[in-house]
């Protein structure tokens, strides 16, 4: 979830209090357990009462960060800069904001004016600067380390300050720095949970799942009131389900929804924000049944946040197959919504919808954008990919077919093979089908209207079914090479037009259909069928060499068929045929 390392980094016991302390203080330790709404209300009243104290608008920036609303957020910074100029930390909020948006240079420029005449102890501009760079869009966790490293230098003795160390120490997947320098903030103050937090997820990243659950467990058990701990589970039963057996999958990914919903009750936030951050976690961890119950209600909310489009266009794709209206629901959340915040799946589900009933190059080039923009957790490929697989099970072959066209556009893809083969199969379904005409209405030109509309389908079978057939991979080799030849024949005995017009046949795939031979005799573990696949490309090559007129070729193919299928009618009747000749 995007906003997860946000919620960590506003934990701020041990930070510097100023006028009006004791509030800013009650505030501070709502945002610490994550009760967003308790803490904006409290900070919008701090922010009229003391209108020149610069800390209040920056915390109050830092709610709206959380509740992903950039504009209000740059909107309370810039109110923060000109109340009270003198506040660093508001020309530090605007940097974030910068950053949310991928505006590096520009947020680099705040940052560079925020720390500029700082004092020798004045390190909060710095963590707070450090803790931007963890939790980026794109995380620079050099960086937050150069920065963190300057505010200790500055306070060594505020524990926030090597917890956000143990974060970017752990984003570089330098887990030996970061249980030190969670050690060391604890050190500091042993009530912390934070740094807990953190140790306890550190081996989320090594996918230890069992470990961190185990971890997170009896932390919820010590501390059973402190709901950051149960996103936390939510987060990573959500990550562990993805790597479990598929008949243990929905059991392992409810969890992560119940986990989020106990989060919810004990922060006590019922808010409409809280609901869109909690359908934004339905929408990371795929579950859609409970994503359509929470999306259906925010649609009726007035004004609220436009992402609720992207709930409504993922859930008719999901869930209702509507491909059209998910394409409506898209353009309208692309229109409404800055493109800072569009995700990644964003333009997984807007390049799917293009791809099945839209602009084929437009869904490709929104698909790409897709894989760009996945984080560490995607695999945005590979989600197109099954998606396609799913789609075939369900039976929509031209949904399918059109989504195996991205991963088998792309030789770096892990799907590479396995959607061209699925490709070029399905591309063989859809022409051979056209190219099959009642004999009563086969006349000269339905033949030749159905060929024409027919033949690029079985070109385009023939392209994908030849790269899967000269693969090197063994993998490859062994899963495919055969069925892959086979179709590849088919496809090319569909493009010589044998069926129509035998006269004349070129023979463009006696090639494919003796490699076929030659597969078959040294594959092991074959199917019946692919076993019978022997007797029809001895058909195939018997006809060809009958045709031109090679009787003896064309009666020793036909016999080897009868050796695979002793009942294949074809071959009889050919092998008599020649055999009265």
């Amino acid at each position: 979830m995007t906003k997860s390392k946000l919620f960590l980094s506003l934990l701020f016991a041990g930070a510097v209090g100023t006028v009006s302390a004791q509030s800013l203080k009650d505030a501070k330790a709502a945002i610490e357990a994550e009760q967003y709404d308790k803490a904006k209300t409290m900070l919008q009243q701090l922010v009229q009462k003391k209108a020149k104290d610069g800390e209040n608008y920056f915390y109050l920036g830092q709610i709206h960060l959380v509740n992903d609303k950039i504009d209000s957020a740059a909107y309370v910074f810039q109110q923060g800069v000109t109340n009270a100029p003198k506040e660093k930390l508001n020309q530090v909020g605007l940097g974030i904001v910068e950053l949310e948006k991928g505006n590096v240079s520009a947020a680099e420029s705040k940052f560079a004016e925020a720390t500029t005449g700082l004092g020798k102890k004045d390190y909060l501009p710095l963590y707070y600067i450090g803790r931007a760079y963890i939790d980026a869009p794109k995380p620079d966790f050099k960086k937050a380390v150069e920065y963190l490293t300057k505010a200790k230098e500055g306070n060594a003795k505020d524990p926030l300050v090597p917890t956000a160390l143990g974060d970017a120490y752990a984003g570089l997947r330098e887990s030996s720095p970061a249980y030190v320098a969670y050690r060391d903030a604890l050190t500091l103050n042993d009530k912390l949970l934070a740094p807990k937090i953190g140790q306890a997820i550190i081996s989320r990243r090594a996918q230890a799942y069992d470990v961190v659950l185990e971890q997170l467990t009896t932390l919820a058990g010590e501390n059973p009131e402190y709901g950051p701990i149960y996103r936390e589970l939510a987060e990573t039963y959500y990550l562990s389900s993805k790597k479990a057996p598929e008949d243990q999958y929905r059991e392992i990914n409810q969890k992560a929804v119940e986990n989020y919903k106990k989060y919810l009750s004990l922060t006590g936030d019922a808010s409409i924000d809280a609901k869109v951050r909690y359908a934004d976690f339905l929408v990371y961890s795929g579950n859609y049944d409970e994503l359509k119950t929470v999306s259906q209600e925010l649609s009726t909310v007035q004004g609220v946040d436009a992402k609720v489009f992207r709930y409504l266009g993922y859930i008719a794709f999901m869930q209702d197959k509507d491909y059209n209206k998910s394409l409506e629901y898209m353009n309208q959340l692309f229109s409404k919504v800055d493109t800072s915040r569009l995700i990644g799946r964003d333009f997984f589900i807007i390049g799917m919808d293009e791809l099945i009933v839209g602009d084929a190059a437009k869904g490709n080039e929104y698909l790409k954008q897709a894989v760009a923009k996945q984080t560490e957790d995607e695999d945005i490929d590979g989600e197109i990919a099954e998606t396609a697989f799913a789609k075939l099970q369900d039976g929509e072959a031209d949904v399918a077919r059109k989504l195996f066209a991205f991963p088998a556009a792309n030789p770096e893809s892990d799907y590479y093979y396995d959607s061209n083969y699925y490709l070029g199969t399905g591309e063989y379904g859809v022409g051979s089908k056209l190219i099959t005409i009642p004999e009563g209405e086969a006349t000269p030109e339905v033949i030749a209207a159905k060929f024409a509309e027919a033949k690029p389908h079985l070109e385009s079978a023939v392209k994908s079914l030849d790269l899967v057939a000269k693969a090197t991979k063994q993998e490859v080799i062994d899963k495919y090479k055969v069925n892959a030849l086979y179709f590849k024949g088919l496809s090319e005995l569909a493009l010589d037009n044998v069926m129509y017009d035998p006269e004349n046949a070129k023979g463009l795939f006696i090639d494919s259909f003796t490699q076929l031979l030659a597969a078959i005799q040294s594959a092991t573990n074959l199917t019946e069928d692919q076993k019978a696949y022997a007797g029809d490309a001895h058909n195939y090559i018997g006809y060809y060499a009958y045709l031109k007129g090679d009787n003896a070729k064309a009666k020793q193919h036909f016999a080897e068929t009868l050796k695979v299928k002793p009942e294949d009618p074809f071959a009889k009747q050919m092998v008599d045929a020649l055999g009265a000749n």
